[in-house]
């Protein structure tokens, strides 16, 4: 296993940041790639040497790759502990099950599957909004309709808050669900493919403002939303 640490030069934004990610982990070989925006270097593990010029190849014409630096390792970097990398999922979906609770207090449980489908976009497309430039690269990588239509990620948070308000209002429930089926669908099995595969990046949940790796909590996640809509679904016509 081989380590490599490079500069690169050009990158300017964090979206520079996702493109260069998204450009090294193109190539065959790549364990896993962290490119720093501060420091303008990107942390390269791959299973065999990889020529600079390789890496050079498949990035933008603005960004430059230099001052190669290679070595080989038989430790793994320590890093922090996946339950402290999902503490701010775990934190975000927590408020969100209390506050749905807290406003159906005397009301159905169907209710409140439906506040809390209503809050679950509502919060989860803030976050994306943070640094929206980034999060269609970022989600691209894993979702397959992203990956086919690049003007859907664009596109994705702002259909997460129309989706939120029609829960939250009751509105047009009928399609709220039956979109909420469909578009998770699709994301879910990008989702167990890049875990069946191994990949490790970056899980656009919550945008790329708050750095989540992706794991089966993600599929979990998507599970419950998936399950929620559907027993709603059932509902409607029980």
């Amino acid at each position: 296993m081989k380590n490599y640490k490079i500069k690169i030069s050009g990158m300017t934004c964090s979206s520079c940041e996702e493109t260069v990610s998204k450009s090294i982990r193109s190539l065959t070989d790549i364990i896993e790639v962290n490119v720093s925006l501060k420091s303008n270097t990107a942390d390269i593990q791959a299973k065999k040497n990889i020529p600079i010029e390789d890496i050079q190849n498949v990035l933008p014409n603005k960004f430059t790759a230099h001052d190669y630096e290679i070595h080989e390792t038989h430790r793994t970097k320590s890093k922090p502990s996946y339950l402290k990398q999902l503490y701010p999922l775990g934190l975000i979906l927590f408020y969100i099950s209390i506050t749905s609770s807290l406003l159906n207090l005397e009301s159905s449980f169907e209710n409140l599957m439906l506040d809390f489908m209503g809050l679950f976009f509502i919060v989860f497309s803030f976050f994306k909004f943070l640094d929206y430039k980034s999060f269609p690269n970022s989600f691209a990588m894993y979702d397959p309709l992203a990956k086919v239509i690049p003007f859907y990620g664009w596109l994705y948070p702002f259909i997460e808050t129309i989706l939120g308000l029609m829960f939250l209002f009751r509105f047009q429930l009928f399609n709220a669900i039956v979109i909420t089926i469909f578009l998770l669908s699709i994301t879910t099995y990008g989702v167990i493919k890049t875990l069946r595969n191994k990949k490790k990046i970056q899980c656009a949940c919550l945008g790329t403002a708050i750095k989540l790796p992706m794991t089966i909590a993600t599929l979990i996640e998507n599970g419950i939303m998936i399950l929620m809509a559907i027993v709603s679904f059932i509902n409607m016509y029980a």
